[in-house]
């Protein structure tokens, strides 16, 4: 039986799925008692400017300016994303995803040793770094990174997913995780058809079911945690998903809802599927996101956004400065 009646919506979807907090608010993620959080620019910064986390930009500041360096402010911002996912593994028993900067991402290089200073941080702090995931985004320069780190034991996030093609990838890197994105796919789709989508048709929701589908089919060890919802039918339409990160106004009205939920995604139905396997390669990878134009415009415009969040948070850092 996969029915199964609990107090409420969010309760039922536990049952079915790991639940992630897409917060860095520590209030927000200690109420619904998610087992992992994620983190990325935009939510640091939305928390930044909140005065209770105060204290931590002060000492990030100051470990900034103790270190010799020609990028004081980089240092800082790394620091602080430190300092809130030290707060948030308080509440949580499992994961906090960190992210990388996204101006890293088309640069190997720089995007391992922004990893490795990361996970540094937290082992300085006694944080082992098996609770710690690096996001970085799904582009071919990311997937080798990641591919790198994996082998360091530095489990990696893979963020900005749109397509089967980065899921595929992902996977061959060995990657610990991705986050499939599902909202800003509605998004793109809603504009660019100019129609709306009832939840089983939510091309969000179908690009994860098929990301699902695939890795499971072919036994992927690679877990599936979809993100970026825009309403609580995405999150029902993908119950029984590896993991779902979910925000905390999003949390708060599956937890007041009394509605029965059902597992939509199963491994014994994927199984069942006529699915065929790609070979990925670069070339291959790349001629298969550029054919996306949805993947294609939503990764370009993920990484120029989450920059853009990023150099306000630096402002405000510089401020402090």
């Amino acid at each position: 039986m996969n029915q199964l009646k609990t107090s409420n919506a969010l309760d039922q979807l536990k049952k079915h799925t790991t639940v992630v907090a897409d917060s860095s608010d520590f209030e927000s993620i200690a109420k619904y008692k998610p087992q992992d959080a994620t983190t990325n620019p935009s939510l640091i910064l939305k928390a930044a400017k909140d005065k209770k986390y105060f204290e931590l930009i002060e000492e990030a500041i100051s470990f900034g300016k103790a270190q010799i360096t020609t990028d004081t402010l980089e240092i800082i911002a790394i620091k602080l994303f430190v300092n809130f996912g030290i707060e948030i593994l308080k509440t949580i028993p499992g994961r906090v995803s960190i992210e990388v900067d996204a101006k890293y991402s088309f640069d190997v290089d720089k995007s391992v040793k922004t990893a490795r200073l990361i996970i540094s941080l937290f082992e300085k702090k006694g944080i082992d770094r098996d609770r710690i995931l690096i996001k970085l985004a799904t582009t071919y320069e990311g997937i080798k990174a990641a591919e790198i780190l994996e082998k360091e034991n530095i489990h990696c996030n893979m963020t900005l997913l749109f397509s089967l093609p980065q899921a595929i990838g992902a996977a061959n890197a060995k990657a610990t995780l991705i986050s499939p994105f599902v909202g800003r796919i509605l998004d793109w789709y809603k504009i660019t058809e100019k129609k709306e989508y009832l939840p089983h048709e939510d091309p969000g929701v179908l690009s994860v079911t098929d990301i699902y589908n695939y890795y499971k089919k072919f036994d992927i060890e690679t877990e599936i945690m979809g993100a970026s919802f825009r309403n609580i039918d995405e999150v029902i339409e993908l119950t029984g998903c590896d993991l779902l990160t979910i925000s905390p106004a999003l949390l708060d009205e599956l937890q007041i809802k009394d509605i029965e939920i059902t597992k939509k995604l199963d491994p014994s139905i994927s199984k069942n599927l006529d699915i065929n396997q790609i070979d990925i390669d670069e070339k291959t990878f790349r001629y298969m996101l550029n054919s996306d134009a949805m993947a294609t415009e939503k990764l370009a415009d993920g990484i120029r956004k989450f920059e853009e969040d990023l150099n306000t948070l630096k402002n405000l850092l510089k401020k402090s400065l």
